[in-house]
């Protein structure tokens, strides 16, 4: 998070290392800590350090991915972007902005429980096959290799299977 490589440097320049070893604090999920990883991490989370601001928004849209309705989820994520707004952390505020942009389409990504993971894997076998092929002498040569890999052809006759 660039607030918290910030206030590091800041904090440090002023002779203070109290987020020094934090990083990896900040970065893990609240879900994936064991009781001593959590009664370590909240001393910082409750401090009064723009690093526990950023982070506490970052929390509160991770708990909004888990609505479902639509006029639930809209009113969540205009609150996220209101404060990530008036929050004075720029990064933060950029972060609102494309939200904001992106709003309506993130809504019904999540009532419509819609994902790209088809395409994504697709992705996936068209670079497995750039890979094993070690390159194509040019574009047509490497969209027939796709069509050929991924077209899902019959290429043996009727009778017999593979």
């Amino acid at each position: 998070m660039q607030v918290r490589r910030d206030e590091h440097r800041q904090l440090l320049k002023a002779g203070d290392s109290l987020l020094k070893g934090a990083k990896y604090q900040w970065l893990r999920s609240p879900t994936n800590m064991n009781w001593h990883q959590r009664w370590a991490f909240s001393p910082l989370r409750q401090s009064s350090l723009k690093t526990a601001r950023a982070w506490a928004m970052k929390d509160f849209a991770a708990q909004l991915w888990h609505y479902q309705h639509r006029t639930w989820s809209l009113k969540g994520w205009k609150r996220l972007v209101n404060w990530m707004v008036r929050s004075r952390l720029a990064p933060m505020k950029k972060v609102a902005a494309t939200l904001k942009n992106y709003l309506w389409d993130i809504i019904n990504a999540m009532v419509l429980k819609a994902d790209n993971s088809h395409v994504e894997s697709i992705n996936s076998r068209i670079k497995a096959v750039k890979m094993r092929t070690r390159g194509f002498r040019n574009k047509q040569r490497f969209c027939d290799g796709i069509y050929f890999h991924l077209g899902g052809l019959q290429l043996y006759p009727v009778g017999i299977r593979q």
